[in-house]
């Protein structure tokens, strides 16, 4: 990337281009401008940049054009600004900065605002830094939200490290970070816990933006509390009334359409059928795999989704632009097309498909017609963010076994974690399953299987173990290193040995998403650094990925993403029921419970 002034050190240069004393480095010329700043199309317009921003917006921008101008034609094209994704976590999409900037930016994302929350579960401060640095190097805006929640669920689970107000405080020094990261522990929030507020207090005090995490569906005094602690935005909103709640109060509703979690169509009535002013509401990815971002795009793709919802094309723009830059308190250097902000600036040949042509960040073109023009250097992370998976011996079938209190015993009464397809949610049953030789069993005819939770940062041997409905599994085992937040070994299975087969596969490789049936691997993904992320390319990553997926169905799961699904049952603040290494969890009273709930002797109970 060419060199990101300030707009300080550039002043005399914008105005001189403006006034035509000097030649533009670009100019754009007469295309149909998507005005976001004030919700209308405007024709026949040119823009010329200098330094990396715009210095004319207007209907002739010759005067500007010297020597060495390069002129882009933007005749029966759309000029908008470009795409901000207010919430991102790049590590879901298994890939590196480098090879997701690859992935977005040729569809119109040109800045992105990460919560490296998931390799700070494993690394802590260095895993951050790591990412930072390579973001440096790549032709994306790359702004940070620092991790707030390490671990998620203090008390509740075991990370590989930890992050309290002394990080937080050290953190919103660096240039990089401009927001504290979605702070899940919102009772810790509401209930006073001094280290939620301190880091709450460190970042206000740095005037930067608390990003939030409120999942209840409770749009009363909790939220408002929520809310009056400074926190600005939040991506959870599953529910039309949560978005329209947040809006009404101030809060940014962070409106989400990722690979697993499909929230628009239900949040978008908030805007379609209460017809309310949408300056604060945005549009965020959260997570993305890497066939999604293939296939389908990324912001691109959710703001077209928005517009199928009935939200009109302006105002889906907006919703990734303007509105975002005005979030993060940004909107000075982003989110518009306009004289002194950054050009940062697409091409549309289509404004209800969104078919990004032309992808410009810093007034440098980057990408056209969806490839990429821009090289990153190559970055390597070194060992100690390669050895990330460490457990205290050999898993054996034997680990996975759950007992009864006695021989005798025929059935129990356990609880379940029923899941549910592209929902981050769970319901938290209680079901019969059935006891054989003293141990109680999976049950296919209720869609029940066992998921084991393994401590995977400190080789501390501690193991969750519970069950789960809802995969469809007729056989076999997966295993992740993904397993929000802690990111432990996570192994759901129909049968012992191939539960332990699965977790051993990947201790072996260093981390990543296995599928296994009868003892024999069907499908690998190796995921080295911090468990999390691919070295290989994202054409790679996706191929295996798609591997994975049909391995998925070959055990008889149809589920939409299913890893994706399956990563968030060892996280302990959502609702209802979650398993983490430290046992169940009852993620609406934060509280653990036993597994058993009862036992039965004699005919099996049905």
């Amino acid at each position: 990337m060419h060199q990101r002034y300030q707009l300080a050190q550039v002043t005399e240069h914008l105005v001189a281009v403006a006034m035509g004393r000097e030649p533009a480095d670009v100019v754009i010329k007469n295309g149909r401008l998507v005005n976001v700043l004030t919700g209308e199309i405007q024709n026949g317009i040119d823009v010329a940049i200098t330094h990396g921003r715009i210095a004319y917006v207007g209907e002739d921008a010759s005067h500007a054009i010297g020597e060495t101008t390069q002129v882009i034609d933007a005749t029966d094209h759309y000029i908008t600004p470009g795409f901000m994704d207010g919430h991102i976590h790049i590590e879901s999409s298994m890939i590196t900065v480098s090879e997701y900037a690859k992935a977005v930016v040729p569809h119109g994302t040109t800045a992105i605002y990460m919560d490296p929350h998931e390799i700070a579960n494993v690394l802590g401060l260095p895993g951050i830094r790591l990412m930072i640095e390579e973001s440096k190097h790549v032709p994306l805006r790359v702004f940070v939200a620092m991790p707030s929640c390490v671990p998620a669920a203090p008390g509740f689970e075991d990370t590989g490290a930890s992050i309290g107000p002394e990080e937080v405080r050290e953190a919103m020094a660096w240039e990089e970070v401009v927001a504290l990261g979605e702070l899940m522990n919102f009772p810790g929030v509401i209930f006073g816990d001094k280290q939620m507020h301190s880091e709450l207090q460190a970042t206000l005090t740095a005037n930067k933006t608390v990003t939030g995490h409120f999942s209840l569906p409770d749009t009363g005094r909790a939220l408002v509390a929520y809310i009056a602690a400074g926190i600005r935005c939040d991506h959870e909103s599953v529910r039309m009334e949560d978005a329209l709640a947040k809006m009404r109060l101030g809060m940014y509703a962070q409106l989400r359409e990722g690979s697993a979690w499909h929230d628009l169509k239900e949040v978008a009535r908030s805007i379609t059928q209460h017809r309310i002013d949408t300056r604060l509401a945005t549009l965020v990815s959260d997570d993305t795999h890497p066939h999604t971002l293939i296939k389908q795009g990324h912001l691109d793709h959710i703001v077209r989704r928005a517009i199928e919802e009935g939200i009109s094309p302006i105002t889906a723009i907006q919703m990734v632009t303007l509105n975002v830059a005005e979030c993060f308190g940004m909107s000075r250097d982003l989110g518009g097309v306009a004289p002194g902000k950054f050009a940062d600036i697409l091409l549309l040949s289509d404004l209800t498909r969104v078919r990004v042509e032309q992808v410009l960040i810093n007034g440098q073109l980057v990408a056209q017609q969806g490839s990429m023009l821009a090289n990153s250097p190559e970055f390597l992370y070194p060992s100690f963010a390669r050895q990330s998976v460490r457990l205290a011996a050999e898993l054996m079938p034997i680990d996975f076994a759950i007992p009864a209190s006695n021989p005798h015993v025929t059935s129990v009464i356990a609880r379940v974690m029923q899941i549910m397809e592209a929902k981050v949610g769970t319901i938290a049953k209680q079901l019969v399953l059935p006891v054989e030789d003293g141990f109680v069993q999976n049950d296919f005819s209720q869609d029940v299987a066992k998921v084991a939770v393994v401590e995977r940062h400190r080789a501390t041997g501690t193991m969750g173990l519970g069950f789960v409905q809802g995969f469809q599994l007729k056989g076999g085992a997966v295993a992740s290193t993904v397993a929000h937040d802690s990111h432990n070994l996570l192994i759901i299975g129909t049968n012992d040995e191939d539960m332990a087969l699965a977790g051993n596969k990947l201790w072996e490789v260093g981390g990543g998403m296995a599928v296994v049936r009868d003892g024999q691997v069907l499908a690998l993904l190796p995921l080295p650094i911090a468990g999390l992320m691919s070295d290989r390319p994202l054409d790679e990553v996706a191929a295996a990925v798609a591997e994975l997926d049909k391995a998925w169905k070959a055990l008889g799961c149809q589920l939409v993403s299913p890893f994706m699904t399956m990563a968030l049952l060892a996280l302990p603040v959502l609702p209802e029921l979650r398993l983490t290494n430290r046992g169940l969890v009852d993620t609406v009273n934060f509280e653990f419970v036993d597994l058993i709930v009862a036992e039965h002797y004699g005919k099996p109970l049905s």
